[in-house]
């Protein structure tokens, strides 16, 4: 079954399903070292209601884009004990569609992602991403609970 998948996403956002999810996706990695994983974090641009205008929001975004990194750095250090070809992103946008439009240009035969994540105030998404994937992924997608 796995010979069937040369690139999978992994779609990530730190909480504790897309934890599982890059777990059960290192999993199926390390069973073919030709498997090249890519994890992704999307980073919606929403707008607190406090911070909508000028500096504010400028301080904000920048908070923001320094804690995706700070993740990025804590999965590339996972991902070093995996022999497989992995590398992590952190794009910008509406996180069901950035998803898939990732999954798209990478041409990725999987995703993994959990059933729910975190929206950018760490809130439930009430599952809304994973369902987005689902429907409009052009290749199996694998949710974890």
């Amino acid at each position: 079954m796995l010979t069937d998948y040369s690139r999978i996403v992994v779609a990530y956002d730190h909480s504790d399903l897309s934890k599982k999810a890059l777990n059960m996706a290192m999993n199926l990695a390390k069973q073919d070292q030709q498997i090249e994983l890519l994890v992704v974090m999307v980073m919606q641009p929403d707008r607190p209601m406090v911070y909508s205008y000028g500096y504010a929001f400028d301080a904000y975004h920048e908070r923001q884009k320094e804690d995706v990194k700070a993740v990025c750095n804590e999965v590339e250090q996972e991902l070093k004990s995996l022999p497989n070809k992995s590398r992590t992103f952190a794009i910008e946008g509406s996180p069901g569609h950035m998803i898939v439009e990732f999954v798209k240009q990478n041409d990725a035969d999987l995703v993994v992602m959990g059933s729910r994540g975190l929206s950018g105030l760490k809130e439930l998404f009430l599952g809304s991403v994973s369902h987005y994937v689902v429907q409009k992924a052009h290749c199996p997608v694998f949710i974890v609970k």
